[in-house]
């Protein structure tokens, strides 16, 4: 008879008995080794043990329980399953407890009662020829594997035959709870619930939020003032049409520079030289002296004497007859400059620089220049570099804002200024150089003035303009106000100031937040409305849902609408 499938299935300390049964179930072998962990507590249940036979049962599968804990013993006798110490030893199924008879129930594969005690009574013997399993000792874990085998021959190991037999005199089994299905069902009410929290704390905590707008009687009162900004005054100087303001000027110093490569070229070889003669036929001058220094020029080359040379007049056939060229000298020139092209064969004729008519020149022979080009510095190259410097204006603009208003400085930013700046160069026109690098320092400047100031300036500039015993300034129109710059120099500027003030009641905007908290908007209207300079309010409440002002301040806004309405503009205090 053919050998018995064998399966061998590790089982973790933490799997479920759920699990353990489905791989049970999904095992391909008749016989099926379960290899237990210490102190596996998923088998320390006599539940667990019965519903894991069961399984096996209906799977058709002889199980066997790998485990040397004393401890399960009694459970797997009670539950009728066999147990080995290791891999290679007799399975057997342990001596089941002395329980008495006590009407407890041990459910069967089609969930009828038995009892225990019969369980036990009809429990297969121990040597039933079961075959005993065979595994190799490296698939032990380490604790197995080093115990010696109990036999050496491999035994039959013969599945049960013996099931719980159903009792129809007890009552209907009992059902096992499916624990799967009710964590799932738990944990899905607990995230409905955390929703629920989260949306409740969303709805009436976090989301409710009110705006309170209020339009007021309040007017904009143009202003227009010159001023004068000086650094050496001390304090504000009202005495005049044009007053003086106590001023700072802050500067900063920045440096760009940019570099780029040349464009220039010079030939540095060496120089051609060779001997000139010339040859005298101005018949009305004599003999002619030519200095040294004086050019020679060939094909568009120049060469200059390195000494004076007296030439002679030649002899003519008659006064006005042919000259016969006998009135000639030598003299050494050099190139202008180094290149081999101008080396000249000899022969070659030239034109004298500022040498009368009548004197002619040929070349004897021009020879020994060379090439050797080098890089030069042009005027193109630094006006590219100049070209390509890129100031940041801007940013030094908003650095000079910012350290006087640090200083406790109103910044006047249409006094911003860029000085000229200070250009350099590190190489000269027609220097041998790769690169030139042009550098520019540049100087930035700001005035500023204290903003109190300011404020008393439009204060008087609009004094007449308005009741100041029934109104107040809401706002100086200093954010706002255009400054134009009339003149400056490096310690005083004259500038015109064009700003727009508010004017009109002076709502206390927190007052009105804390009185407004937990309150129905048309309690809100009713108190503000009995100002008798609020011409209208208008509560917004968001979301929907939200009745009533929120009772935290945080989640509340009192706007103040802007002046609808302008004032003619007084130029009394302009200029």
């Amino acid at each position: 008879m053919a050998e018995p499938k064998k399966d061998t299935i590790y089982v973790d300390i933490d799997d479920e008995i759920t699990g353990i049964i489905d791989k049970v179930r999904g095992s391909g072998g008749k016989v099926v080794a379960l290899v237990l962990p210490k102190r596996a507590g998923v088998f320390q249940s006599i539940v667990n043990m019965k519903l894991l036979k069961r399984a096996s049962d209906e799977a058709d599968k002889n199980l066997v329980l790998i485990t040397s804990e004393a401890g399960l013993l009694p459970l797997a006798g009670a539950a009728g399953i066999h147990v080995a110490k290791t891999l290679s030893s007799k399975p057997e199924i342990p001596t089941a407890p002395k329980l008495e008879d006590n009407g407890e129930d041990t459910i069967d594969e089609a969930g009828n009662t038995q009892a225990a005690a019969n369980q036990t009574a009809k429990q297969p013997p121990a040597d039933n020829g079961v075959e005993t399993l065979q595994l190799d000792d490296d698939e032990l874990p380490d604790d197995k594997a080093a115990e010696p085998p109990a036999a050496k021959q491999p035994k039959k190991f013969e599945p049960a035959k013996d099931k719980p037999k159903k009792d129809s005199k007890k009552g209907k089994g009992f059902k096992i709870p499916n624990f799967g299905k009710f964590r799932t069902k738990l944990l899905i009410a607990g995230a409905i619930l955390l929703l629920l929290i989260v949306f409740i704390i969303l709805a009436l905590i976090v989301l409710p939020k009110a705006t309170i707008n209020v339009k007021t009687d309040a007017v904009n009162v143009p202003v227009n003032q010159d001023l004068n900004l000086s650094t050496s005054q001390d304090q504000l100087d009202t005495s005049s049409d044009v007053p003086t303001v106590p001023a700072k000027v802050e500067s900063d110093q920045k440096t760009y520079s940019q570099q780029v490569p040349t464009t220039g070229q010079k030939n540095h070889g060496n120089k051609a030289s060779g001997q000139v003669t010339v040859t005298n036929c101005a018949n009305d001058s004599g003999d002619i002296t030519l200095p040294a220094g004086t050019g020679f020029s060939s094909s568009g080359n120049t060469y200059v004497s390195q000494q004076s040379v007296t030439v002679p007049i030649s002899d003519f056939h008659g006064r006005n007859g042919p000259c016969q060229n006998n009135g000639k000298a030598t003299v050494t020139v050099i190139a202008q400059s180094g290149g081999s092209a101008y080396n000249l064969p000899a022969g070659a004729s030239f034109s004298i620089a500022g040498g009368p008519s009548g004197l002619s020149a040929q070349g004897n022979s021009i020879s020994g220049g060379t090439d050797n080009i080098v890089q030069t510095v042009n005027q193109n190259d630094i006006n590219n570099a100049k070209a390509k410097i890129a100031t940041n204006d801007s940013t030094e603009k908003s650095n000079l804002q910012k350290k006087l208003k640090s200083d406790g400085y109103f910044a006047i930013t249409s006094t911003f200024s860029s000085g000229s700046p200070n250009v350099t160069q590190s190489a000269q026109v027609g220097d041998v150089a790769n690169n030139v690098t042009v550098t520019e320092v540049v100087t930035y400047t700001m005035f500023g003035a204290h903003e109190k100031d300011l404020d008393t300036l439009v204060k008087n500039a609009i004094k007449d303009q308005v009741d100041t015993s029934k109104q107040s300034i809401l706002d100086y129109g200093l954010g706002k106000a255009l400054f134009g710059v009339s003149s400056s120099t490096g310690a005083s500027a004259q500038l015109n100031m064009q700003a727009t003030a508010e004017v009109g009641p002076n709502l206390d905007t927190n007052g009105i937040k804390q009185s407004a908290l937990g309150k129905k908007p048309s309690e809100i209207k009713s108190q503000l409305q009995g100002n008798p300079d609020v011409t209208d309010v208008n509560v917004k409440l968001s979301p929907f849902w939200v009745s009533s002002v929120p009772k935290k301040a945080s989640k509340v806004k009192v706007k103040i609408a802007k002046p609808t309405t302008t004032k003619n503009s007084n130029d009394t205090n302009s200029q």
